[in-house]
């Protein structure tokens, strides 16, 4: 089935936040601080007001009062600075030229304090956090030291990955109005409008009934648009001063420094094995970022936890909090870095044993969770591998790193297996039957590219028996049935779930009707619940990576020729919109192992390539043959679509088969992201 929302996008008919100017919009331009760490001492805005078409100046010594649900979101309500790009100010202006040229005249005047801003492993001041995003801080089975010290091989290695920013094509932007009963309306670029309207209900003292945020066409996100962000509630207090509609849309540039971003990770890996590869202990210690104003910590070891057995294992998470922007959520959070940093040792314990990195693998499969001793619900990953290296002509690989050339091109090939758990929440969905034989279908999804619009449809037909022709999809509104953000690869999972469980409700209430739909039509609302064998089993999809790369000898550039991803992640809802986010994750794989990273000036604790210019991203001419492979695969327990959601296990692991690639290719191992010419030719 084709996307139902294609056409409307294609032809400009879709509208996004920013398309949306209420009678009266004026526009925000954000001010950021020029210094990472110390306070405002002044606002002179003397120049700004007086050129024409200004309408204010916003300052914390001006703006509204708000009860921020977080620090982060304490935006303009103190003089503190805690980042560099924190907002200090705003202008609102008759036009959006008007407004940043006025910006360029408003003079913040600050008292500097010292700032941190180096990730070091050794640093003082690192902790464990009491909260990951999920999952525990630490764990921790057997006798880990003893067992590292006594194996028979044995590999200590650290990997670094950088800091990284979600760039989708739509930047981030918000309109805010009030009406004359008092309610907060808002047009938000968002992954989730429920979440985002609490937040503003919470600022603002108001009930959640008395904020609505609609979202229905979203430009990408990546996690980046799944919680609030500082110029959300930014432009509702602008709209709060003026008493006028406010839009803000975010510049390319300040999305670096106000919207979140992957942290910097240092993780260090012990592995111990037997001479035959297989492991006796693991251990995995990740340091990364945070701020200093609110704590993020990602969950970077979840993947170390139960991808392969070992009988002594240990995990921790320590935090640096950092004088930086507060991180966010970036594709696949945790699980992307973590696995980059457990494939890649892998690797290199697969050649300290002398054994295939495929067989390696899968001699370390375990028949249960590792660490929980859960049942997997399902776990095909050793069909994924089998296949993929059949697929990929793995046994005619000459496993001798930088043996094979053409021209001046190193070639290699590199392989690293993907995970992601499945997953699903509450989430709440109303069908209605009308008397012309249609049907709405009413639930805040969110689509942020990915498909939701159409499978959404897909679930709905398939479930009522109808035509998708038939269906009324409504989404992306928090005045719709509740549902969870578009994040974490569950977003079918759950709201399909709902929606197929309400459609079926109507169905048993129109037998009560004899099959016919009362004049006023027939409603049915249902909230489904997570699935009852979430405690039972240990519930993941599951996949393998191959890659092809080449290496040019004397500049160090490096291409993916092919990249083959087999992935074994439930019943695919739609085989074409499936194809599109695992292709897609996998292109996100490829960019973070050889483009993606930003750099910061510790001397001023700035990012300083945050703009496209300077910040690659994986385009067309980087990507080569992309090849996407799911396997048959019946799971009854995870949902009763049987789908294990595949937003995030596309980029997991890709990294890895891509810099396994390159060391197969050149000999040289390189265990900081991203893998630039510069770190080959030191090699």
């Amino acid at each position: 089935m084709d996307r139902v929302d294609g056409l409307a996008k294609v032809t400009g008919q879709a509208r996004y936040a920013a398309d949306h100017l209420p009678e009266g919009t004026v526009f925000l331009y954000p001010i950021g601080a020029t210094i990472a760490h110390g306070r405002v001492a002044a606002v002179d805005a003397t120049e700004a007001l007086a050129i024409h078409g200004v309408v204010a100046v916003l300052s914390h010594r001006n703006a509204p009062r708000i009860e921020a649900p977080t620090p982060d979101l304490a935006v303009l309500q103190s003089p503190v600075v805690d980042h560099r790009g924190q907002f200090v100010a705003a202008v609102v202006a008759e036009s959006p030229v008007t407004a940043r040229e006025a910006a360029a005249a408003v003079r913040v005047r600050y008292e500097t304090e010292p700032h941190r801003v180096e990730l070091r492993d050794d640093a003082e001041g690192l902790y464990a956090p009491e909260k990951m995003l999920v999952g525990a801080t630490d764990s921790l089975l057997g006798d880990v030291d003893r067992a590292l010290r006594e194996a028979v091989v044995g590999l200590d290695r650290t990997y670094t990955t950088p800091y990284a920013h979600n760039n989708p094509m739509e930047p981030h932007a918000t309109v805010a109005w009030w009406t004359e009963d008092g309610e907060l309306r808002m047009h938000d670029a968002n992954q989730g409008s429920h979440s985002i309207a609490a937040d503003v209900a919470t600022a603002f003292g108001l009930r959640p009934h008395q904020v609505r945020v609609t979202s229905p066409y979203v430009g990408g996100g990546f996690g980046s648009k799944l919680y609030t962000h500082p110029h959300v509630l930014l432009t509702a207090l602008a709209a709060t001063a003026v008493g006028r509609p406010v839009s803000c849309a975010l510049t390319r540039q300040q999305m670096f420094t106000s919207v979140g971003h992957r942290p910097a990770m240092i993780q260090r890996i012990r592995l111990g094995a037997e001479p035959d590869g297989r492991l006796v202990a693991i251990s995995h210690e990740i340091v990364q970022q945070s701020s200093a104003h609110q704590e993020y910590a990602e969950h970077a070891a979840r993947p170390t936890r139960m991808m392969y057995a070992a009988p002594h294992r240990r995990t921790t998470h320590r935090l640096a909090p950092l004088h930086l922007p507060l991180p966010t959520i970036m594709r696949a959070p945790g699980d992307c870095p973590g696995m980059f940093a457990l494939e890649s040792a892998l690797d290199e314990l697969a050649e300290a044993c002398g054994v295939d990195p495929v067989e390696l693998r899968i001699r370390n499969e375990p028949a249960l969770a590792p660490e929980t001793g859960r049942p997997f619900s399902s776990r095909h990953l050793v069909e994924c591998l089998r296949e993929g290296a059949r697929r990929f002509g793995w046994a005619e690989r000459d496993p001798t790193p930088r043996a094979r050339r053409q021209g001046r091109w190193l070639l290699g090939t590199g392989v690293a297996a993907a995970t992601y758990p499945a997953t699903r929440v509450p989430a709440t969905a109303e069908v209605t039957a009308h008397p012309d034989g249609d049907y709405t279908v009413a639930i805040d999804a969110s689509d942020i590219g990915t498909g939701a619009w159409t499978v959404l449809t897909q679930i709905a037909a398939d479930a009522l028996r109808t035509d998708p022709r038939r269906i009324r999809l409504r989404i992306g509104d928090s005045a719709l049935p509740p549902a969870p953000g578009a994040g974490g690869s569950r977003g079918t999972a759950s709201w399909g779930t709902a929606v197929l469980e309400a459609a079926h409700e109507l169905r048993r209430r129109l037998e009560e009707y004899g099959g016919q739909v009362p004049p006023d039509g027939l409603r049915a609302r249902v909230a489904s619940e997570p699935s009852a064998w979430a405690d039972r089993f240990a519930m993941s999809g599951f996949g393998a990576h191959f890659v092809r790369a080449r290496v040019d000898m004397d500049s160090g550039e490096t291409r993916v020729d092919q990249m083959l991803g087999v992935f074994a992640v439930g019943r695919l809802v739609n085989a074409k919109t499936a194809r599109s986010q695992l292709s897609g994750g996998m292109i996100m794989g490829l960019s973070m192992a050889l483009h993606e990273g930003t750099r910061l000036d510790p001397a001023l604790g700035l990012f300083t390539n945050a703009d496209f210019a300077q910040y690659h991203v994986a385009c067309n001419a980087d990507v080569g043959q992309i090849d996407v492979v799911c396997l048959d695969e019946e799971d009854p327990y995870v949902n009763p679509l049987g789908a294990k959601g595949l937003g995030e296990i596309g980029i997991v692991g890709a990294a890895a088969a891509v810099a396994a690639a390159v060391y197969h290719a050149t000999g040289v191992r390189v265990r900081d992201l991203p893998i630039h010419p510069e770190r080959l030719l030191r090699g």
